[in-house]
């Protein structure tokens, strides 16, 4: 496995460059189940440093409102596992592994910082999981994107410093396995080349209400492409969201992992 080198500060999307193999080959990335996956491009946008200056937590506007923050403070872990505290100078609760199991670099959007540390949140359940990891563990920048999946109306709007830029349909989960509203965010990028996923598939932090697993995978939603076109636009997944191949393409040439990803 090789990975290609990316700098947060430099690269818009911090991405595998190869996938870990499970088995015989199959990643069980998302609600979907297995899928395998090929080394995805490296994009050569640039992302701003962070200030180092720690922050307050932002208060949140209700659910049902649009969180498009002009800026999100992501942070991409330096070494080959990352430690992760219950509060901030706490004893370690669990220890991550870099690069993810997938391959992909390990990444989180930051919620908060605070005398050294800084609060991520985590890929597990319950959705909203959050930890504490030191500052000097990770590289700090400024992702100015944000998304918002609508699932009453089936489309993901696209912001960049707070303003909306682009519009795509989006198929979401139906009545029996919705998509779990929330204030998420893009774990993971891969390439699938297995049938039905389209050319790409963002991993994020959420996970089914209804699925505890599927299909092999641990019932984590994502965000893909599809080949069944037909299905965009309506409520027709398991829960993860589905695009138009070229509307994905378009996202993973544009988007840093640790993006905020709110359904709503």
């Amino acid at each position: 496995m090789r990975l290609i080198p990316t700098d947060p500060r430099r690269r818009a999307t911090l991405v595998a460059a190869a996938v870990a193999v499970l088995g015989a080959g199959a990643v069980a990335l998302v609600a979907f189940g297995p899928l395998t996956a090929s080394p995805a491009p490296t994009p050569t946008r640039s992302v701003a440093a962070a200030s180092p200056t720690p922050s307050a937590t932002r208060t949140a506007p209700p659910l049902d409102a649009v969180d498009a923050p002009v800026s999100t403070t992501v942070a991409a872990v330096d070494g080959s596992s990352i430690a992760v505290s219950s509060a901030p100078g706490g004893p370690t609760a669990q220890t991550l592994a870099n690069p993810q199991e997938s391959g992909a670099p390990r990444v989180f959007r930051v919620l908060a910082q605070r005398d050294g540390w800084v609060q991520v949140q985590l890929a597990q359940r319950p959705n909203g999981s959050t930890g504490w990891v030191r500052q000097a563990d990770v590289q700090l920048s400024e992702d100015p994107y944000a998304l918002v999946v609508t699932r009453a109306t089936n489309t993901l709007d696209v912001y960049r410093a707070g303003k909306k830029t682009a519009s795509y349909p989006v198929a979401t989960g139906t009545g029996g396995t919705p998509t779990p509203t929330g204030r998420y965010a893009l774990t993971e990028l891969l390439a699938p080349t297995n049938a039905g996923y389209g050319p790409y598939a963002y991993g994020t932090t959420a996970f089914s209400d209804v699925l505890n697993s599927f299909g092999g995978g641990p019932g984590q939603i994502g965000l893909h492409g599809t080949e069944d076109s037909s299905s965009v636009g309506t409520a027709a997944s398991h829960g993860c969201v589905r695009m138009h191949n070229a509307d994905i393409t378009a996202l993973a040439e544009l988007l840093p992992l640790g993006t905020p990803f709110q359904v709503r």
